[in-house]
């Protein structure tokens, strides 16, 4: 008579089949993230195009290479109205707001250190000028003054480019700044803009 303790052959997993396993498991996991990397970088080049869109052209803008950048004590006599570069003062402009005309040369050596002039011609209106006010006073790198004799109300420069406005309000003004104030193909963006010259209001 058959014995009944005969102990019953229970088939064993192989290696094989338990690595099979394993990857099989695995490949949920690694398409994941795979399909998160590329939402991620999509995410990056979809934000860096809205970026360079809102700056990438500026109808108007005037632009002006090789300018020098030596210092000299003298006056100088610039090619633009207002000055976009050139020589300038060994002393910065202290950024702000200013409701009297400031020194071209001290000016200068501010757009060197990545500031934004703002100049305007001195009847512009009052609101127009409240608003300037309180755009150059959002930023420790602008600079805002009265210029007789502008080619327009108001003119925004930049070490190296210059944009001509009819209104406070128009939207280039805002780009302009946002692309140009510490721009870093400037020549000292990042320096000091207080401890110069000047005391602004």
């Amino acid at each position: 008579m058959p014995s009944t303790n005969r102990k019953k052959n229970i088939p064993t997993k192989s290696p094989a089949r338990q690595k099979n396993r394993s990857q099989s498991n695995l490949l949920p996991i690694i398409g994941g993230i795979a399909l998160l990397a590329v939402v991620l970088v999509l995410g990056i080049l979809v934000a860096s195009n809205q970026a360079n869109a809102s700056t990438a052209s500026i109808p108007g803008l005037l632009t002006f290479a090789a300018l020098e950048r030596g210092h000299t004590n003298g006056l100088v006599t610039y090619a633009q109205n207002p000055p976009a570069g050139g020589q300038h003062n060994p002393a910065w402009q202290n950024c702000g707001v200013y409701s009297e005309p400031i020194q071209n040369e001290n000016a200068v050596h501010s757009l060197e250190h990545g500031a934004i002039w703002i100049t305007y011609q001195p009847d512009l209106p009052a609101d127009q000028l409240e608003q300037l006010q309180t755009l150059t006073r959002r930023s420790g790198y602008r600079l805002l003054s009265p210029y007789p004799g502008l080619p327009a109300p108001i003119v925004a420069s930049a070490w190296g480019y210059q944009v001509q406005l009819e209104q406070a309000d128009d939207p280039r003004l805002l780009t302009f700044i946002r692309k140009y104030e510490q721009n870093p193909l400037g020549p000292e963006p990042g320096a000091a803009c207080t401890g110069g010259v000047g005391k602004p209001g």
